[in-house]
Protein backbone atom coordinates (compact mmCIF):
# COMPACT_ATOMS: atom_id res chain seq x y z
CA UNK A 1 0.00 0.00 0.00
CA UNK A 2 1.33 3.45 -0.88
CA UNK A 3 1.91 6.29 1.58
CA UNK A 4 -1.46 7.79 0.66
CA UNK A 5 -3.23 4.47 1.23
CA UNK A 6 -3.71 3.42 -2.38
CA UNK A 7 -3.74 -0.28 -3.22
CA UNK A 8 -0.78 -1.31 -5.41
CA UNK A 9 -2.10 -3.64 -8.11
CA UNK A 10 -0.32 -5.95 -10.54
CA UNK A 11 -2.23 -6.81 -13.74
CA UNK A 12 -1.44 -10.27 -15.10
CA UNK A 13 -2.95 -11.11 -18.49
CA UNK A 14 -1.31 -12.15 -21.76
CA UNK A 15 -3.43 -9.78 -23.87
CA UNK A 16 -2.27 -6.16 -24.12
CA UNK A 17 -5.77 -4.85 -24.92
CA UNK A 18 -7.24 -6.58 -21.87
CA UNK A 19 -4.58 -5.11 -19.58
CA UNK A 20 -5.21 -1.65 -21.02
CA UNK A 21 -8.93 -1.99 -20.34
CA UNK A 22 -8.34 -3.18 -16.77
CA UNK A 23 -5.92 -0.33 -16.15
CA UNK A 24 -8.49 2.20 -17.35
CA UNK A 25 -11.17 0.72 -15.08
CA UNK A 26 -8.98 0.67 -11.99
CA UNK A 27 -7.19 4.02 -12.21
CA UNK A 28 -10.60 5.71 -12.28
CA UNK A 29 -10.68 4.95 -8.54
CA UNK A 30 -8.13 6.96 -6.49
CA UNK A 31 -7.69 4.00 -4.14
CA UNK A 32 -6.07 1.99 -6.96
CA UNK A 33 -2.53 2.35 -8.29
CA UNK A 34 -1.18 0.11 -11.05
CA UNK A 35 2.21 -1.08 -9.79
CA UNK A 36 2.97 -3.07 -12.94
CA UNK A 37 1.84 -5.52 -15.59
CA UNK A 38 2.78 -9.07 -16.55
CA UNK A 39 2.13 -10.73 -19.90
CA UNK A 40 3.57 -14.18 -19.06
CA UNK A 41 3.83 -16.47 -16.07
CA UNK A 42 7.56 -15.80 -15.90
CA UNK A 43 6.95 -12.04 -15.74
CA UNK A 44 4.23 -12.60 -13.16
CA UNK A 45 6.58 -14.48 -10.83
CA UNK A 46 9.39 -11.95 -11.25
CA UNK A 47 7.26 -8.83 -10.91
CA UNK A 48 5.29 -10.19 -7.97
CA UNK A 49 8.59 -10.76 -6.14
CA UNK A 50 10.06 -7.40 -7.14
CA UNK A 51 7.00 -5.14 -6.85
CA UNK A 52 5.32 -6.80 -3.82
CA UNK A 53 1.82 -5.65 -4.87
CA UNK A 54 -1.12 -5.55 -2.49
CA UNK A 55 -3.31 -7.27 -5.06
CA UNK A 56 -2.92 -9.24 -8.29
CA UNK A 57 -5.63 -9.30 -10.96
CA UNK A 58 -4.90 -12.65 -12.57
CA UNK A 59 -6.09 -14.30 -15.74
CA UNK A 60 -6.24 -18.09 -15.54
CA UNK A 61 -4.87 -18.86 -19.02
CA UNK A 62 -1.46 -17.85 -20.29
CA UNK A 63 -1.11 -19.72 -23.58
CA UNK A 64 -0.70 -23.36 -22.56
CA UNK A 65 0.05 -22.40 -18.94
CA UNK A 66 -2.34 -22.39 -15.99
CA UNK A 67 -1.92 -19.44 -13.64
CA UNK A 68 -3.36 -21.40 -10.72
CA UNK A 69 -0.13 -23.38 -10.63
CA UNK A 70 1.71 -20.17 -9.66
CA UNK A 71 -0.57 -19.25 -6.74
CA UNK A 72 1.26 -21.22 -4.02
CA UNK A 73 4.49 -19.44 -4.96
CA UNK A 74 2.82 -16.02 -5.16
CA UNK A 75 1.21 -16.46 -1.75
CA UNK A 76 4.20 -18.00 0.04
CA UNK A 77 5.71 -14.62 0.98
CA UNK A 78 5.46 -12.42 4.02
CA UNK A 79 2.44 -10.16 3.64
CA UNK A 80 1.14 -12.03 0.59
CA UNK A 81 -0.98 -10.22 -2.00
CA UNK A 82 -4.70 -10.68 -2.40
CA UNK A 83 -5.58 -12.32 -5.72
CA UNK A 84 -8.65 -11.71 -7.88
CA UNK A 85 -8.97 -14.21 -10.71
CA UNK A 86 -10.42 -12.67 -13.87
CA UNK A 87 -11.32 -15.28 -16.46
CA UNK A 88 -13.54 -16.37 -19.33
CA UNK A 89 -14.55 -19.51 -17.39
CA UNK A 90 -18.02 -18.95 -15.90
CA UNK A 91 -18.47 -22.29 -14.16
CA UNK A 92 -18.39 -23.38 -10.53
CA UNK A 93 -15.67 -26.00 -11.07
CA UNK A 94 -13.12 -23.36 -12.12
CA UNK A 95 -14.25 -21.05 -9.32
CA UNK A 96 -13.84 -23.76 -6.69
CA UNK A 97 -10.41 -24.67 -8.08
CA UNK A 98 -9.35 -21.03 -7.86
CA UNK A 99 -10.48 -20.64 -4.25
CA UNK A 100 -8.91 -23.97 -3.29
CA UNK A 101 -5.61 -22.77 -4.77
CA UNK A 102 -5.77 -19.64 -2.61
CA UNK A 103 -7.53 -16.99 -4.70
CA UNK A 104 -9.58 -14.39 -2.84
CA UNK A 105 -11.91 -13.38 -5.67
CA UNK A 106 -13.31 -14.87 -8.86
CA UNK A 107 -14.81 -12.77 -11.64
CA UNK A 108 -15.68 -13.47 -15.27
CA UNK A 109 -14.29 -11.04 -17.84
CA UNK A 110 -17.65 -10.15 -19.34
CA UNK A 111 -18.64 -8.66 -15.96
CA UNK A 112 -15.39 -6.76 -15.37
CA UNK A 113 -16.78 -3.36 -16.35
CA UNK A 114 -19.51 -3.63 -13.71
CA UNK A 115 -17.85 -5.70 -11.00
CA UNK A 116 -14.05 -5.36 -11.03
CA UNK A 117 -13.83 -2.39 -8.68
CA UNK A 118 -16.36 -4.01 -6.36
CA UNK A 119 -14.33 -7.22 -6.38
CA UNK A 120 -11.12 -5.34 -5.57
CA UNK A 121 -12.79 -3.41 -2.77
CA UNK A 122 -14.33 -6.59 -1.34
CA UNK A 123 -11.13 -8.66 -1.22
CA UNK A 124 -9.12 -5.73 0.13
CA UNK A 125 -11.70 -5.49 2.93
CA UNK A 126 -10.80 -9.07 3.91
CA UNK A 127 -13.71 -10.87 2.30
CA UNK A 128 -13.99 -13.19 -0.69
CA UNK A 129 -15.66 -12.15 -3.92
CA UNK A 130 -17.51 -14.45 -6.29
CA UNK A 131 -19.17 -13.27 -9.49
CA UNK A 132 -22.83 -12.71 -8.66
CA UNK A 133 -24.27 -15.20 -11.16
CA UNK A 134 -21.93 -17.94 -9.96
CA UNK A 135 -22.86 -17.11 -6.37
CA UNK A 136 -26.52 -17.51 -7.23
CA UNK A 137 -25.82 -20.88 -8.86
CA UNK A 138 -23.87 -21.95 -5.80
CA UNK A 139 -26.72 -20.99 -3.50
CA UNK A 140 -29.30 -22.74 -5.68
CA UNK A 141 -27.15 -25.86 -5.69
CA UNK A 142 -27.14 -25.78 -1.89
CA UNK A 143 -23.34 -25.86 -1.64
CA UNK A 144 -22.80 -22.70 0.40
CA UNK A 145 -21.30 -23.71 3.74
CA UNK A 146 -20.04 -21.90 6.81
CA UNK A 147 -16.43 -22.89 6.16
CA UNK A 148 -16.65 -21.21 2.74
CA UNK A 149 -17.16 -17.83 4.44
CA UNK A 150 -14.34 -15.87 6.01
CA UNK A 151 -14.60 -14.98 9.69
CA UNK A 152 -15.39 -11.37 8.76
CA UNK A 153 -18.16 -12.53 6.41
CA UNK A 154 -19.66 -14.66 9.16
CA UNK A 155 -19.59 -11.73 11.61
CA UNK A 156 -21.20 -9.31 9.16
CA UNK A 157 -23.82 -11.81 8.03
CA UNK A 158 -24.86 -12.61 11.60
CA UNK A 159 -25.23 -8.96 12.59
CA UNK A 160 -27.13 -8.02 9.44
CA UNK A 161 -29.43 -11.01 9.93
CA UNK A 162 -30.07 -9.83 13.51
CA UNK A 163 -31.29 -6.50 12.16
CA UNK A 164 -28.19 -4.33 12.53
CA UNK A 165 -27.77 -1.57 9.96
CA UNK A 166 -24.54 -1.25 8.02
CA UNK A 167 -23.45 1.60 10.29
CA UNK A 168 -24.32 -0.33 13.46
CA UNK A 169 -22.46 -3.37 12.15
CA UNK A 170 -19.39 -1.25 11.41
CA UNK A 171 -19.45 0.25 14.91
CA UNK A 172 -19.93 -3.15 16.57
CA UNK A 173 -17.00 -4.70 14.68
CA UNK A 174 -14.86 -1.54 14.90
CA UNK A 175 -14.36 -1.39 11.14
CA UNK A 176 -15.22 1.25 8.55
CA UNK A 177 -18.67 1.56 7.01
CA UNK A 178 -17.06 1.03 3.61
CA UNK A 179 -15.63 -2.29 4.78
CA UNK A 180 -19.07 -3.50 5.87
CA UNK A 181 -20.60 -2.35 2.58
CA UNK A 182 -17.92 -4.23 0.63
CA UNK A 183 -18.36 -7.42 2.67
CA UNK A 184 -22.14 -7.18 2.31
CA UNK A 185 -21.80 -6.81 -1.48
CA UNK A 186 -19.62 -9.92 -1.53
CA UNK A 187 -22.13 -11.85 0.57
CA UNK A 188 -24.93 -10.96 -1.81
CA UNK A 189 -23.04 -12.63 -4.62
CA UNK A 190 -21.83 -15.59 -2.58
CA UNK A 191 -25.25 -16.33 -1.08
CA UNK A 192 -27.37 -15.37 -4.07
CA UNK A 193 -29.60 -12.98 -2.10
CA UNK A 194 -30.12 -9.22 -2.02
CA UNK A 195 -32.75 -8.96 0.73
CA UNK A 196 -32.52 -8.93 4.52
CA UNK A 197 -34.94 -11.85 4.63
CA UNK A 198 -32.54 -13.76 2.41
CA UNK A 199 -29.68 -12.88 4.77
CA UNK A 200 -31.70 -14.21 7.72
CA UNK A 201 -32.49 -17.43 5.89
CA UNK A 202 -28.83 -17.89 4.90
CA UNK A 203 -27.62 -17.18 8.46
CA UNK A 204 -30.04 -19.78 9.84
CA UNK A 205 -29.05 -22.32 7.19
CA UNK A 206 -25.38 -21.79 8.03
CA UNK A 207 -25.98 -22.09 11.80
CA UNK A 208 -25.26 -18.46 12.68
CA UNK A 209 -28.75 -17.94 14.11
CA UNK A 210 -30.67 -20.29 16.37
Amino acid sequence: MTADGAWRILLADDHTVVRAGLRALLVADPRCEIAGEASSLEQLRARARHLRPDLIVLDLSFGSGNALDTLPELLAVAGPPRVVVLTMHDDLAHARAAFTAGAHGYLVKEAAADELLRAVETVMAGSRYLHAELGARLARAGHAALDELTRREQEVLELLARGYTNAETAAHLNVSLRTVEAVRAGLRGRLGTHSRAGMVEAAKRLGLLA
